[in-house]
């Protein structure tokens, strides 16, 4: 992959940053470090008007549950996100309903191409609920698709964009941080493409933000 790589002690302060000037379509994902980054985001941007906010995947859950992704970023983020327009995956339909459903409103309301995407990385190298080895790897059709059986905790069903539409992205930004991510991040923006590290697949224009415990295999 060639991605600009930005090590820093604090890579969530220049992903609130990124988020901040965000201009039409841009797609949100769940995880504890890119929480932090909304929370500062909301704090630097009063009006959001004519920003439309995607997800990147969802657990198939209502929104009010501990584990939904949409759930995490509208406490920190989405309230305060005065005049964006917010397009949440119905997770409670289920995997297949549920990406249908999402699907449809991509079509109808959605762009070409996500004007900025924010992906992270789990410590099995997957991005959104695209894991390792899963057939939804090789989806090009389809610009979302359920996910039956994550490839980890927690052990619930998913919806999740393709990297068709991850890779479209106008900008794609990795935001990264921990030493338990290191290996991951190693084989992501280190190793060949290969699909049992979904995260070496991405292709485009590409910004990592890491801290330096995610960076050290670099």
């Amino acid at each position: 992959m060639n991605a600009e790589i930005r090590v820093s002690d604090d890579p969530a302060q220049e992903a609130a940053e990124l988020l901040a000037a965000a201009a039409g379509h841009a797609a949100l994902t769940g995880g504890s470090t890119p929480k932090a980054a909304y929370g500062r985001a909301a704090d630097m941007r009063e009006d959001w008007s004519g920003v439309h906010f995607w997800f990147t995947d969802e657990r198939c859950v209502p929104p009010d549950h501990e584990h939904s992704n949409f759930g995490m970023a509208e406490r920190v983020f989405l309230t305060r996100a005065e005049g964006a327009t917010v397009h949440r995956m119905r997770g409670e339909l289920g995997p297949e309903d549920g990406a249908a459903a999402y699907e449809n409103e991509l079509d109808v309301f959605g762009p070409a191409a996500l004007d900025l995407i924010v992906l992270g990385v789990g410590p099995d190298a997957h991005i959104c609920s695209l894991f390792p080895g899963d057939d939804a790897l090789g989806e090009r059709e389809r610009r979302v698709v359920g996910v039956q059986t994550p490839g980890m905790a927690p052990l619930v069903s998913r919806i999740t964009l393709t990297l068709p539409v991850v890779n479209a992205s106008g900008q794609i930004v990795f935001l990264v941080t921990g030493e338990d991510k290191a290996e991951a991040v190693r084989l992501v923006f280190a190793g060949p493409p290969d699909p049992r590290a979904p995260g070496s697949l991405v292709d485009g224009n590409v910004i990592a933000l890491l801290d330096p415990a995610a960076a050290a295999r670099l």
